[in-house]
């Protein structure tokens, strides 16, 4: 019979192996499995998570895969517990988090390229279709970040009120707005245009401009006022 200490033993020197080789060398060092392996000691700290890296990998298809999943969907994998799959699930958003947080104020945006970077990691592993809008001064430094909205937006007064009442509380001169197209192609509906239009008409009667709203989806991004339909 094989002795479980002695297993558990063979999994904690794997295990010290490869914190090792990440503490010298990076995430680089290893494949895509590997850097879900490693996740999980944190989660599991008793289990042999190569095996359960190999089975989220074969099942969800790639890295992106795996943090994309729903967290029931990843529950559904054996060995998979509620733990495992919250801690999977937090490696976007703490990505989206981290890079904003970087960048957070006195960036200045000021053409398409720069804004589509800033904005792009507020819709890391967004599953939902959602709506920020930043706040800028006179020089196109931003003053904020927001998150206005999350699912299907229609302009309403409501909708309208919001981002004009962040717009003011923030000082903003201009304001930019962005939405992602889940699952979809950058490529702005007439819906998204019409609204737009009506938001631009709005800020415009208080001295606030519209700078530009880019719609993002299929890792690339759009931008109306370069396709001219703002």
């Amino acid at each position: 019979m094989s002795d479980p200490d002695g297993i558990r033993n063979i999994h904690s020197g794997h295990r010290a192996r490869q914190k090792k080789l990440l503490m010298e060398n990076g995430l680089d060092s290893f494949a895509d499995h590997g850097v879900i392996e490693i996740l999980l000691y944190y989660a599991l700290p008793r289990k042999d998570t190569n095996e359960l890296a190999h089975a989220l990998i074969n099942r969800f298809g790639s890295l992106s895969g795996v943090f994309d999943a729903p967290i029931g969907e990843l529950m559904k994998v054996s060995g998979i517990g509620e733990n495992a799959a919250l801690l999977l699930k937090l490696v976007p958003q703490l990505a989206a988090r981290y890079v904003r947080s970087r960048a957070e104020h006195g960036v200045v945006c000021d053409s398409a390229g720069e804004l589509a970077e800033y904005l792009f990691p507020c819709f890391i592993g967004e599953r939902d279709e959602v709506v920020y809008m930043l706040t800028l001064d006179s020089k196109r430094k931003v003053l904020g970040c927001h998150l206005l909205f999350r699912g299907t937006v229609n302009v309403t007064p409501v909708a309208l009120r919001k981002i004009t009442e962040r717009a003011l509380a923030d000082n903003a001169v201009s304001i930019v707005l962005a939405h992602n197209h889940v699952g979809g192609v950058a490529v702005p509906s007439g819906d998204d245009v019409s609204s737009t239009r009506m938001i631009r008409d709005t800020l415009s009667a208080l001295e606030i401009e519209l700078l530009d709203h880019l719609v993002f989806g299929a890792g690339d991004y759009v931008s109306m006022r370069e396709d001219g339909l703002i």
